[in-house]
């Protein structure tokens, strides 16, 4: 008779997926894989001297050379996994069918906040898988697992499958251990973490929102979506907006890459999210490019906020 397999001293991301979250087989070696993504990338961010590529994504805005790396390496996993039926980047026009009888399909941003680089401030990455090989018409509440990665002084990987939230770190070996289990997000925050501020002057709900948060939360904002709301997961409080105004009237962040992995994540670790109207994860997607308002973290202070900023 077989044993169980003995506990490892140090737990994997591996051993996690497997023993832990239950996933089957082919979810655990497609998560696995983009760990080992975000390992090249971390090993590219220190390598590299960064600079523009020349190029532009479909957003109409500048690649720099880190933007460009980091999406062809996930590319590489993607394609080299075997379970991947499509996948939708922040780098590329459309969906890119891979196999479309394949299981899954990943949508990703390669690297979050990469225009930080120069400043030296952390960066992400942020990935969202759905079962199938469709995304467009999807919501993200299909999602059946989300994960990001934290480049800073230390390489942070963060991820669920619907049975909590938890997080890794880069070991000297390039393998991800486990740091912490079961994050969660108290109803309640003590910071607040408000993108595209210059909406206040378009939105008189977003200034009395962030004048409420001035008389009662510490200001907590780095300028990147993942290391602000890594914050609000590690310290179990607090809220994060991006919401439109004249210039951006649905916010400045896309709903595929950003707005519904980080929903799905906040939500499984109990905090909640809205666009002030419902909850981003019964928000439909109806193209790669979709931008949406987002307002995430403890659940009191975005039903508040959902209220005085509205849709």
């Amino acid at each position: 008779m077989v044993s169980a397999a003995p506990i490892p001293r140090r737990t994997s991301l591996n051993w996690h997926l497997r023993h832990h979250a239950g996933v089957p087989d082919s979810l655990r070696h497609l998560l696995v894989d983009l760990s080992r993504a975000a390992r090249d990338i971390r090993h590219e961010i220190h390598a590299s001297e960064g600079g523009l590529s020349g190029g532009t994504n479909i957003f109409g805005e500048q690649q720099l050379q880190l933007d460009v790396m980091s999406d062809q390496i996930v590319e590489h996993y993607l394609r080299e996994n075997g379970s991947v039926a499509s996948f939708c980047s922040e780098e590329h026009d459309d969906v890119v069918d891979v196999r479309p009888s394949a299981e899954y399909s990943v949508v990703f941003d390669p690297l979050d906040g990469s225009s930080l680089v120069d400043a030296n401030f952390a960066i992400g990455s942020i990935f969202g898988i759905y079962r199938g090989s469709v995304i467009i018409g999807r919501t993200p509440r299909e999602l059946i697992a989300a994960a990001y990665v934290l480049y800073g002084p230390r390489t942070l990987l963060v991820y669920s499958t619907g049975n909590g939230v938890h997080a890794f770190v880069l070991n000297e070996v390039g393998e991800f251990v486990l740091l912490r289990e079961h994050l969660g997000v108290a109803d309640k925050g003590k910071n607040f973490s408000p993108g595209n501020l210059s909406a206040i002057h378009d939105r008189p709900g977003y200034k009395a929102a962030l004048d409420t948060w001035l008389s009662s939360h510490t200001l907590r904002y780095s300028g990147c979506m993942v290391a602000d709301i890594h914050h609000i997961l590690v310290k179990g409080q607090g809220i994060f907006t991006n919401v439109g105004g004249a210039k951006y009237p649905d916010g400045k962040l896309r709903l595929v890459f950003e707005c519904g992995p980080f929903a799905y994540l906040i939500e499984q670790a109990g905090g909640a999210s809205s666009d002030g109207a419902q909850s981003i994860l019964d928000v439909r997607i109806v193209r790669t490019d979709q931008r949406s308002p987002i307002i995430v973290g403890s659940a009191v202070d975005v039903e508040q906020a959902a209220k005085q900023i509205g849709r």
